[in-house]
């Protein structure tokens, strides 16, 4: 029996709709409504890991053993996610931050997904531009839900490629979104996206050279600042109603955490990371310094912050009571990334290329050799 499988590569993804935002937000909530039925599966024994990732080690073991750097690591990303997307799909890429000296981008990324029963290929894709608009979306489903009535002022704190993404996404949900400010730490980027950003979504982003105007006075507020320099500000800065969601590096204080709703993409899966965290501190911190929830697992790890009350986003959808109750509450909402999520927007795109006769055929065999 012959068995073929499509390749889609980054112009046919682009043809297939990869880039559509309303699409991919939409792809997004109906799987954190998967999620919250529990219709899911990652990794390990657990069933909510990242991903397995290849340590490199610190000091040169061989001639030609790769040895730990910035952003350098491998790693794949499995997930099952049901519902209407019944697909297994697993994200492999490598990633250096030296690929930026070579004309490459930091992390080099490919989707396959699978067929549930059989174990099949469905598909081998480019996953960079997937991954990208799949974090970008999840912003915009935490506005959706989260928001109060009438939020209409949107800050976002970091000018880069995410925040694209981000600001692309919470348009498509904040739907009373009026103004727009936008901070960076390099006030030109800041300009930079304000330019380009404000043609994107037909509302004018004003770039703000301090930090708190993009904070003070705004209902939502986007971090996707870098790793290297986290985002911290202080309790007064947080106001009544505000939502702020962190697909980057961002430091509140222990208070600001037990006062606010805390809510995760995927609490189990950082919990994960807690976990590790616990067994080998130097090594996890060394990678994940820069992820939204370091500085409160730390906190959960050391015992100043009690986890008992952290939920992940899907039982919010699941059971509405862990929602906004009130325009006075105030949310957190803290991201790591999903092996689901690519799975979930491929899936999507891979039924789009189908549809319209996109990507190329390819056979893996045409008898197996052995069966």
């Amino acid at each position: 029996m012959s068995l073929d499988f499509l390749y889609l590569s980054e112009p046919d993804m682009l043809k297939a709709g990869v880039m559509d935002m309303k699409k991919c937000v939409q792809s997004m909530d109906d799987m954190f409504h998967v999620m919250g039925e529990g219709d899911y599966l990652m990794g390990s024994p657990s069933e909510n890991h990242h991903g397995m990732m290849l340590w490199f080690p610190l000091e040169k073991r061989t001639e030609k053993m790769p040895v730990a750097g910035p952003d350098r690591r491998f790693m794949a990303m499995p997930a099952y996610i049901g519902g209407r997307f019944n697909v297994c799909g697993n994200k492999w890429y490598g990633s250096n931050m030296e690929n930026k000296k070579k004309g490459l981008p930091r992390s080099i990324l490919t989707e396959m997904l699978n067929d549930v029963d059989t174990g099949a290929p469905l598909a081998l894709m480019s996953a960079n531009l997937l991954s990208s608009m799949r974090t970008g979306a999840i912003p915009g489903v935490v506005t959706k839900y989260l928001q109060k009535k009438g939020a209409s002022v949107l800050g976002i704190i970091g000018a880069g490629v995410v925040s694209r993404s981000c600001i692309l996404a919470i348009k498509e949900t904040m739907t009373d979104l009026k103004e727009v400010r936008v901070y960076d730490l390099f006030y030109e980027n800041a300009e930079k996206y304000a330019k380009e950003m404000s043609s994107e979504i037909g509302i004018e982003i004003k770039p703000v050279k301090d930090m708190k105007d993009a904070v003070v006075g705004c209902h939502v507020i986007s971090v996707a600042a870098s790793g290297i320099a986290p985002v911290e500000f202080p309790d007064e800065w947080i106001e009544p109603g505000m939502v702020i969601i962190a697909t980057g590096a961002v430091m509140l204080s222990k208070e600001a955490y037990m006062k606010h709703h805390v809510v995760f993409d995927n609490w189990k899966m950082h919990k994960d990371w807690l976990d590790e965290l616990c067994d080998e501190p130097e090594r996890l911190l060394g990678i994940n310094a820069g992820h939204p929830s370091a500085k409160l697992l730390l906190m959960v790890a050391h015992g100043e912050v009690d986890a008992d009350h952290m939920v992940s986003f899907g039982d919010v959808l699941a059971h509405p009571e862990l929602g906004r109750q009130s325009d006075e509450d105030v949310f957190v909402m803290l991201t790591g990334g999903m092996g689901v999520e690519d799975a979930a927007w491929g899936y999507d795109v891979y039924q789009e290329a189908l549809r319209l006769g996109i990507g190329q055929k390819l056979t893996l065999w045409d008898k197996p050799h052995w069966a």
